[in-house]
């Protein structure tokens, strides 16, 4: 299975024994929109929906952190799915959170795993069926796996690479508040940007109709911000959730790259991080 698949694909493929369809919606801190209340009123028929929100690490210093290998275990046999189970992962979200919930997948070991290109907007322009209410599942065992295979930085880390530079921090929140022009009203912050970071608004990697744009238009849009193809890089946000789409289109081109899951709300809030305002030099 590919990491992308289309609303046709998934069409096809529906009610196979071996596949699980995720509902990945999460929305802006402060939105009015309900996740879970939209998933019952509407979601491609079989899906299950894996409340994102709450898939964090409530230990961990850094706020929203990625869940670790027992929390992603714990919730993946609470969904029923199997090591051997292929899932689709789909959202109905502005910041495209599928991206965010393919990372957890990816960064703990978990390969059999797919974005719906387009997500629910997609199939639903599309006229496919929908389903409402609660669907039925049975939970089992997942076994909690290695250490996690990506890396996932702290600000203690990224504060040595704005120094340094020897790695490339590109920040997915849009040019206003990566300049400062804007407020961060999102997370109650000041605008402006890691020193030193380049700039990759995560909308420009989409199509209008919400699917990923080709590798080599992806390629291109990060070459035009300033970003090498062989240097090391980490994204960075407003909370780790859309660097999570810079992180996926870059595997799309055949590229990797780390996470600071902390990203702006966190290196924001600090009064001690330098931070920079204008646009990247």
């Amino acid at each position: 299975m590919d990491r992308l698949v289309s609303t046709e694909w998934l069409a096809g493929e529906l009610g196979a024994d071996d596949l699980v369809v995720l509902d990945a919606t999460q929305h802006l801190g402060g939105s009015d929109r309900d996740a879970a209340a939209e998933y019952l009123a509407g979601h491609i028929p079989g899906a299950r929906f894996l409340d994102l929100a709450s898939w964090t690490d409530p230990a961990s210093a850094t706020p929203k952190a990625v869940p670790d290998s027992a929390q992603f275990a714990e919730r993946l046999g609470r969904m029923g799915i199997r090591p051997d189970t292929r899932v689709v992962l789909y959202d109905d979200s502005a910041i495209r959170s599928s991206a965010r919930a393919w990372f957890i997948f990816d960064l703990h070991h978990f390969d059999n795993v797919a974005v719906l290109d387009g997500g629910l907007g997609k199939w639903k322009a599309e006229g496919s069926p929908l389903a409402s209410g609660e669907e039925s599942w049975s939970a089992t065992e997942f076994p909690a796996g290695p250490q996690p295979r990506r890396e996932v930085l702290d600000k203690a880390a990224v504060l040595g690479i704005a120094v340094s530079q020897s790695c490339q921090i590109v920040d997915a929140r849009d040019a206003e508040r990566f300049e400062g022009t804007s407020e961060d009203h999102v997370h109650g912050l000041a605008g402006g940007h890691i020193p030193g970071a380049r700039n990759v608004h995560f909308r420009d990697l989409l199509n209008d109709d919400g699917t990923y744009r080709t590798p080599q238009e992806i390629d291109r849009l990060f070459r035009d911000a300033g970003i090498a193809d062989d240097k090391p890089l980490v994204a960075s946000c407003g909370s780790g959730m859309t660097a999570c789409v810079l992180l996926f289109a870059r595997e799309l081109a055949g590229r990797g790259g780390a996470l600071y899951d902390g990203s702006w709300m966190e290196w924001g809030a600090d009064p001690e991080t330098p931070k920079e305002k204008g646009a990247a030099r």
